[in-house]
């Protein structure tokens, strides 16, 4: 019997003039649906705020320690559900909703300027694609600079690529709560495939390279 994996998916918090955040929305409807009787799924909404995801990120992954961690955000110019293949680390000049924006303009200092998703979107897009979701799913290499990719970009540093982003459109534009949902569940499910694959290829190395790290004087 394999042991339970853990999966955290995030939503945010209404900001601007998504007065009704669709990817909170989304996430609500995937807790409803589930992920399978061998998937722990904990859901949060996230703070449309530059310090909160700063706090709150940490202590999601360390807390959980989860195989994956999801992000879902809103796009107003999205028609696709999104697949974001890399987070930033610097660009950001948007205000959050405290009207804070970060001094640096970046994420992490010292951090790479992008990080990867060890998750193949392409691969995880193309067999959604080819499921008959009725959903269509793309992939992109641009989170926007404001929180979304900001929260992507903090959550793959912290967990070294087992991350991924997903952008929904807003609310029936063209696609309803259920259909979201639908689509996320599809999504993560594919993407916790993908994962357990490249925790298998790469435990060692990753394990190695941390504890080196931590020991280091």
């Amino acid at each position: 019997m394999a042991t339970k994996r853990t999966v955290i998916v995030t939503g945010f918090e209404p900001f601007g003039d998504h007065t009704v955040n669709a990817s909170w929305v989304a996430v609500q409807e995937l807790e409803r649906l589930g992920l399978g009787q061998s998937v722990d799924l904990y859901v949060c909404e996230v703070p449309v705020e530059y310090q909160a995801v700063q706090s709150l990120l940490p202590s999601l992954w360390k807390q959980h320690q989860p195989q994956l961690v999801v992000h879902v955000g809103v796009s107003g110019i999205a028609t696709t559900v999104t697949l974001e293949k890399c987070g930033h680390n610097h660009g950001y000049k948007r205000v959050d909703n405290c009207s804070f924006c970060p001094d640096s303009q970046c994420c992490m200092d010292g951090g790479p300027d992008c990080i990867d998703s060890v998750i193949d979107m392409d691969l995880v897009c193309k067999r959604v694609n080819s499921s008959r979701l009725g959903v269509a799913v793309s992939v992109s290499k641009d989170a926007g600079r404001y929180l979304c990719d900001y929260t992507y970009y903090t959550s793959l540093y912290l967990g070294k690529g087992r991350s991924a982003f997903v952008h929904v459109p807003p609310l029936e534009k063209p696609y309803s709560a259920q259909d979201l949902g639908r689509a996320l569940q599809a999504v993560v499910g594919e993407m916790l495939e993908l994962v357990g694959q490249s925790e298998d290829d790469d435990h060692d190395h990753h394990h190695c390279s941390h504890q080196h790290h931590q020991h280091a004087h």
